[in-house]
């Protein structure tokens, strides 16, 4: 306990300007770099399936985008090389346009928020505004817009950003704790969002991974085969996954332990997700309630060790990556899924969550015309939201000012990062070990 005054606490942000310049935020040390992208990325693959890492590097090849939403641990080297301001929060880890979306709380109402939190740590919160950068930069690119239109949205993310964390820094801390941003839904792509997700229920998420098995039309569906992206295990592996189940229920709270366990397990399936995330172990299984009207289902998804935790020793996550996760998006979010747990399936380490519930993302081609400039200032708004839950908006508020400065020097750092992830994509795709369509 450290019991500082609240103008102690903005007086050591500002402190922090003299660790690294407002101005300073541009910073970009290429030269620094150890080893090559291509062999940090192996390094990362360590331990995955061998099959499936073709398909990643087709997907990372496909566009500059797809490659930055697989280069992770690129970008945790890079900013590592650089000052950083030592304020620290909780990380996203991976805080780019694609990974805020909407999905369903606990009481029913669907909600919008960062949704992936894969390598989450505590870590200098501008770490995830230097990622959110560079993220609005190429995606801006990839939806046709002009440079100046690219700067511009980031400059206006992280002046939101900024606005709202002098918000912050105001009003009473249990307040921070549970606030709501209410003028989401007139945002063109979140509402995009919010429409999908309505859409995405357990009823349409049966209809469109399982099939009734055939021959048999008064048995329960199955999962469906849908190659190279969906399969059913079944025999001892999908034995071993059911019985993870156990160690994981019995982390739930009592009332959603009891709810789980008046839901059969029907089925098992293999599933790949994302972009980053191929090649890592990922089970869903099939549940039914009431009847085949009542269908649940729960994704099992392995975790590794955080992109940034070589570079944050003195972060101490937790030490099972499932756990580590639920710990970041409990702490960044105000609803986070009732199901939310983890597990351990032999020596490797899963986080659960339900699948598909309510779920929805934007999509690149959203943020043309005026989607980009408004889906920014959201972004700016969530992501100082999570910082202020699990950080110290007063500390934070000090180092930003008016973030007028900070806003400018991280549009330029967007640019720059931006420009070198388009290089390293094309190193990828010269390096013959993707098939380029």
């Amino acid at each position: 306990m450290s019991w500082a005054t609240p103008e102690e606490r903005r007086n050591l942000g500002q402190s922090r300007r003299k660790q690294l310049g407002r101005q300073q935020n541009d910073q970009l040390n290429i030269k620094a770099r150890k080893t090559t992208p291509l062999s940090l990325l192996q390094r990362a693959e360590r331990g995955r399936v061998p099959a499936l890492l073709k398909l990643k590097h087709r997907l990372m090849a496909d566009s500059p985008f797809g490659y930055f939403r697989g280069a992770a641990p690129v970008m945790a080297a890079d900013l590592a090389v650089v000052p950083n301001t030592g304020i620290e929060a909780q990380l996203c880890g991976d805080a780019h346009v694609r990974n805020l979306g909407a999905f369903a709380a606990p009481d029913g109402r669907l909600v919008f928020d960062i949704n992936d939190f894969d390598e989450t740590i505590r870590g200098p919160f501008e770490w995830d505004l230097k990622r959110m950068a560079a993220s609005l930069v190429l995606a801006a690119r990839e939806s046709r817009h002009k440079e100046a239109s690219a700067r511009q949205a980031v400059e206006q993310c992280i002046l939101r950003y900024s606005e709202q964390m002098r918000t912050f820094a105001k009003i009473p801390l249990l307040e921070v704790g549970r606030f709501q941003v209410h003028r989401l839904g007139d945002i063109q792509p979140v509402h995009q969002a919010l429409l999908k997700a309505e859409r995405a229920t357990p009823l349409h998420t049966l209809a469109q991974l399982t099939e009734p098995t055939p021959g048999k039309p008064d048995s329960p569906r199955r999962f469906k085969e849908i190659q190279p992206f969906l399969w059913r295990i079944a025999g001892s592996k999908a034995e071993k996954v059911l019985e993870a189940l156990g160690p994981y229920q019995e982390m739930l709270e009592p009332q959603r332990r009891h709810l789980l366990s008046l839901y059969r397990p029907i089925d098992v399936a293999f599933k790949v997700v994302g972009t980053g995330s191929v090649g890592l172990r990922d089970y869903c299984i099939y549940f039914e309630g009431n009847g085949p009207g009542d269908p649940l289902f729960l994704q099992i998804k392995e975790e590794a060790a955080s992109a940034y935790s070589p570079y944050l020793p003195q972060a101490h996550p937790a030490t099972q990556n499932g756990q580590r996760v639920v710990n970041g998006q409990r702490a960044m979010q105000v609803q986070s899924d009732p199901f939310l747990g983890w597990t351990n399936i032999g020596s490797r380490q899963f986080l659960v969550r339900q699948l598909n519930d309510h779920k929805g993302s934007i999509e690149l081609a959203d943020l043309a015309g005026s989607g980009l400039m408004a889906f920014g200032e959201v972004c700016g708004e969530l992501l100082a939201r999570g910082h202020a839950r699990s950080g110290d908006p007063l500390v934070i508020t000090g180092y930003l000012g008016n973030g007028q400065t900070v806003a400018e020097s991280l549009a330029r750092f967007g640019t720059l990062y931006a420009d070198q992830t388009e290089k390293d994509w094309q190193a990828l795709r010269r390096s013959g070990q993707v098939e380029i369509k």
